[in-house]
Formats: structure tokens, C-alpha cells, sequence
């Protein structure tokens, strides 16, 4: 889609979303509010030098809630046609009436809203053929096949292309939209040394075209990953320093994110609870967030309620200096919102100045995580065990690869007990963080 033909589809969708919104108030509606997205896409995907698939996607849905005396009614449709939305409203207004009166809910109060927007640049497109997804895909995985003969096969490549476009809308007169696009490409490579198989990837993300990866390099990504886990021992139990490396060290800051969202604290059911305020990093640590960063994957104007997005410090000095509210969970809490319906906008951890090679010196013998399996994290404790796999690391220099163990500890103690955040930056995630290196865990083994 051309620039121009982009406003023209916005300007559509928020005649949609006023149209709804009218609907809304001409049936009886107290409140009511109103998303819409369209989405067009292309994905390539290719195995072993054979195009696998090609599929293209063109969809839209509008979804609608509405308050009428206390109550919640919400519908939705993909079909965006006049009389559609009209059904798809009163369907809406007639759930309403059998739902649980709750004096909590409604749409976010009209001066949090974000009148003044930014215009912010999230928005690249590129006129892609098939033929130039199909290109990229089989250059992934050419150039990874011929680097090393343990390298058996591909288990797939793939080239994607989207561009979305967003309009929110509630019954205070508010109705913004704003496009984006995203572009990736990935190689799954299949390993095999002394009959051990392994399975590692290489990927790319971001939203212009121009800031991908080339297909070589995701290929280098992809077939040093695999080759790194070839050969992998199994440990005994023991306690020791853990290294997490970038690919999985956004995950510790996840189970934050989880930790002070609003939705588990009026519920009392985060380890974080009534932490606002305390400190709950070490006092060098700092997380930043900035929702209006150009070309952030996770840069936003406003949240899904219409809330504007501020840049703000979640932690600073290692204290925890806000929690993540939707103007539900703030009323529930008696709080202020903050603009976090629909998840956080780039987070940037606060590093310590340490390349890798420095933080596994710093270590010294210990292990560095380079995979993690398995969701057992209790948010309402914290107490936190999950599999991995990685590197046995002695007097600083990685000795052999590792599989089939199990890391475990406590989050608050594993937070607190953070000694270093590498430079070695992930920045293909909307929560940008180094290496981390806590100081003490179990691992178990066999």
C-alpha cells in the first residue's frame, strides 16, 4: 500500500469506529468504546531448498464493548459492512443485560486520553513480490547449509511482511488511528554430531525492510546456535552463578512485567505486592521505558483504551517506581492509570558497562543460559524453576555445552541478587536488556 492509500483506509476505519460509537448512543448506551484493525500480509516459507508455502492475509474485525447502568456488554465482527456494525452493536447492548453490575468498569476517563497523540514513524512500507520473499528465504537457508558439514538440514525459512493499521474510538468524541509495519526473517537449522541431534534458529525483525538482517547473517545466527549445542552433557546438582544470556534474560524482566501488572495486584495475587516504592534491584539497576521511540516494535501514541503513553522510569535506582494499570485495575487499586492497556512500550535495561567475555570472567565458573523450557514460574510467590540448557563456563572460558537441567530460585531473591547487565544488547524485542549475571541458583541435574 502507497502512503496515500493508507490515510484513505484509515479515514475509513474511523468512520467505522464513529459509526459504531453513534449506534452505541442511539440504542442506549451510558458508554461505549470501540477498536478496529485491518491487517495486510505476506509469509514465505521454504524447507531445504523447496518452496513450502506461500500465503497471503487480508483481515479487519471491529470490537465494541458497551456500559449501560453498571453493565459490560462487548461483540465483535469482521464483517465492517454499515449494517454489520449496527447487529454487531445491539448484539453488544443485549449481553450487557445479563452481565454482574460492576462499578469498576467503563472507558478511561476523557483527560487521560490522548488528545495531542504524536505522530510517531512506525510505518515503512515496501511493495514485495512473492518471488522476493521466496528469494530471501532460500538465500537463508543455501547460505546456512553449505557452512558445516554437522549441519544435516533445514527445518524451514521463512520471509514475512505486514503492515496493520489501528483505530480506537471511545464515547467522549475520542477516535485516533495509526499505521504500522513489521518485516522478519528466520532459519531453523537441524545439527548432528556422534548421533546427537539438535535444533537452533536465526532471526530478524523489524519495521522497515531496510533494518533487516541479511540473509546471511540470520544464516551465521542460525548455524552457530545449532553448532553450540551440539555435544551437550548432563550435570550433577549444584549451586552456582547463573549468566542469561540476551535471547532469554528478557524473560526475568517478563515475570516483572507480570509482577506489577494491575490485573494481579487487585486480584493479591503477585509477589510483588504493595512494592511500590521499594527497592527491589540492586541500586545501580534502572529499567526505562520510552513508547515513543522511532521504529520501536513496541512504540505506541496511546494505549487500547485511548490513554496517552509517557516515557518513564519503572525502576531507578533499584526501586520500583510504578505499577502497569488499565483504567480498570487503577479504579480497582485507587490509583492513577498509566497507559498500559494492551502490554508495556520498550523497555530499556540499564546495563553495567560488561561485555560478555567480561561477565564470564566476573562468573568465573558458573553457567550461562542460553535456552529455557517450561512455564514453572508461580507469580504469586515468585518461586521460579524452569528447564534450560547452555554452557558450563570454568575459570571464565566456556568448557561444554549443557542440556537437560533445571534452574531454580526465588524472583525477588533472583532480582535482588543481580551482580552485572552485559552490553550485548538484544534489540529484537520490545524489552531490551544485556546479558545478567545473578549470583547464586540451583541447578539441578541428574
Amino acid at each position: 500500500m502507497t502512503p496515500a492509500e493508507i490515510q484513505t483506509e484509515q479515514r475509513q476505519l474511523e468512520l467505522a469506529v464513529e459509526q459504531a460509537l453513534e449506534s452505541a448512543k442511539r440504542l442506549g448506551a451510558d458508554a461505549a468504546e470501540v477498536s478496529i484493525s485491518k491487517q495486510t500480509g505476506l509469509s514465505v516459507n521454504t524447507r531445504n531448498g523447496e518452496l513450502e508455502n506461500i500465503e497471503f492475509n487480508k483481515d479487519g474485525a471491529l470490537g465494541i464493548a458497551v456500559y449501560r447502568d453498571g453493565r459490560k456488554g462487548s461483540a465483535s465482527t469482521s464483517d465492517l459492512r454499515p449494517d454489520a456494525i449496527a447487529r454487531t452493536v445491539a448484539a453488544a447492548l443485549d449481553i450487557s443485560r445479563y452481565t454482574t453490575v460492576d462499578p469498576f468498569a467503563g472507558i478511561a476517563d476523557a483527560d487521560a486520553l490522548a488528545w495531542d497523540a504524536p505522530r510517531l514513524e512506525l510505518c515503512f512500507p515496501r511493495e514485495l513480490e512473492p518471488a522476493d520473499g521466496i528469494e530471501l528465504a532460500l538465500r537463508c537457508e543455501q547460505q546456512a547449509l553449505g557452512r558445516d558439514p554437522r549441519i544435516k538440514q533445514s527445518d524451514g525459512a521463512s520471509f514475512s511482511s505486514n503492515l496493520g493499521i489501528k483505530v480506537y474510538g471511545n464515547s467522549h468524541g475520542f477516535i485516533k488511528g495509526y499505521a504500522g509495519s513489521r518485516f522478519g526473517m528466520s532459519c531453523v537449522l537441524i545439527g548432528e554430531q556422534d548421533g546427537d541431534m539438535q535444533r537452533e534458529y536465526g532471526y530478524t525483525s523489524a519495521r522497515s525492510f531496510e533494518d533487516l538482517w541479511t540473509p546471511e547473517q540470520v544464516a551465521d545466527e542460525a548455524v552457530s546456535r545449532t553448532l553450540g549445542r551440539l555435544g551437550g552433557r548432563k550435570m550433577g546438582t549444584t549451586r552456582a552463578p547463573v549468566l542469561f544470556h540476551p535471547d532469554v534474560a528478557s524473560g526475568l524482566f517478563g515475570h516483572l512485567v507480570m509482577g506489577i501488572s494491575g490485573g494481579n495486584l487487585y486480584r493479591k495475587s503477585s509477589f510483588l505486592l504493595d512494592a511500590l516504592g521499594e527497592r527491589i534491584f540492586p541500586a545501580w539497576f534502572g529499567i526505562h521505558e520510552q513508547p515513543h521511540l522511532h521504529k520501536g516494535l513496541a512504540s505506541s501514541p496511546f494505549d487500547n483504551e485511548g490513554v496517552r503513553t509517557h516515557e518513564r522510569h519503572i525502576i531507578e535506582n533499584g526501586e520500583l517506581k510504578t505499577y502497569l494499570l488499565t483504567s480498570y485495575s487503577a479504579r480497582k487499586l485507587d490509583m492513577a492509570l498509566t497507559g498500559h492497556a494492551g502490554g508495556i512500550h520498550n523497555w530499556t535495561v540499564a546495563n553495567s558497562g560488561h561485555s560478555l567475555e567480561q561477565l564470564l570472567k566476573m562468573m568465573g565458573t558458573g553457567l550461562l543460559v542460553t535456552e529455557m523450557m517450561g512455564q514453572g514460574v508461580n507469580i504469586v510467590t515468585g518461586d521460579y524453576s524452569r528447564g534450560a540448557a547452555g554452557f558450563w563456563v570454568e575459570n571464565g572460558e566456556i568448557a561444554y555445552p549443557v542440556e537437560e537441567i533445571t534452574i531454580a530460585g526465588n524472583l525477588k531473591e533472583m532480582f535482588a541478587g543481580i551482580q552485572a547487565i552485559g552490553t550485548d544488547v538484544e534489540t529484537r524485542s520490545s524489552l531490551q536488556t544485556g546479558s545478567v549475571l545473578i549470583g547464586e541458583m540451583k541447578i539441578a541435574g541428574q
